[in-house]
């Protein structure tokens, strides 16, 4: 009998440490988990990140494009002075 209860002893010991040893494991997939989804969320935000970067390239660029029709209004008018004096002269001949 007493042979029988350390045996039963050990046996539950080693199913104790069986799920200790489970539970470890548990914990460690549950953290490896959060770590894969971690790096999908990072690649997505990547993704986002490098998508907004080209739309404030094209919004400066747009921005710069925006003064152009100042300069070109200013070159305008230029050429207008020089249409005029051209215009001038032809009448004076």
């Amino acid at each position: 009998v007493h042979e029988l209860e350390s045996e039963v002893e050990a046996e539950q010991r080693r199913g104790g440490d069986a799920i200790k040893v489970f539970r470890k494991y548990e914990g460690r997939v549950k953290e490896l988990t959060y770590q894969t989804e971690d790096k999908k969320n990072v690649n997505r935000l990547q993704v986002l990140v490098d998508k907004l970067q080209l739309k404030v390239k094209a919004y400066k660029r747009q921005a710069e494009e925006a003064s152009s029709p100042v300069q070109v209004q200013h070159e305008l008018e230029e050429a207008q002075e020089c249409a005029d004096i051209v215009e001038s002269q032809i009448n004076k001949l």
